[in-house]
């Protein structure tokens, strides 16, 4: 894929991943086919931003959780009371980095099931 099209998905996509995953996708946005270009563009992640907010305001109900995708937790969140609290100001801190560790977790699998998808330049066929 184009150098100047992964920069510019980095640049305008890096507030929804952990700064430790941008070099691994842009190793891997480089090696796709532009065909996937498509597909990576049309891609939705989680806004930290706003589900800090959320966080904030309804946390003790579990709704930041049921937020991320994680309904389990969401539930125990929601009938303990956020942990009687405790856990739910723990949240207003760690949900920005569990939100870009999901968002980032997704981008992979998505990378991963394009190269599947893409035939191997390294392998040659003989019939």
């Amino acid at each position: 894929m184009d150098i100047s099209k992964v920069d510019l998905f980095l640049m305008m996509n890096a507030k929804y991943f952990e700064s430790h995953h941008l070099p691994f996708i842009r190793e891997h946005l480089i090696r796709l086919d532009d065909s996937a270009w498509q597909s990576i563009q049309i891609l939705q992640f989680y806004d930290p931003s706003s589900t800090q907010v959320v966080s904030l305001v309804g946390g003790q109900m579990g709704i930041d959780r049921f937020m991320v995708g994680d309904v389990g937790l969401g539930v125990l969140k929601l009938l303990t009371c956020g942990g009687m609290g405790i856990w739910a100001i723990i949240d207003w801190f760690m949900i920005q980095g569990i939100v870009r560790e999901k968002n980032g977790i997704k981008l992979k699998e998505a990378l991963a099931s394009m190269s599947k998808s893409l035939p191997n330049p390294d392998t040659n066929e003989q019939e």
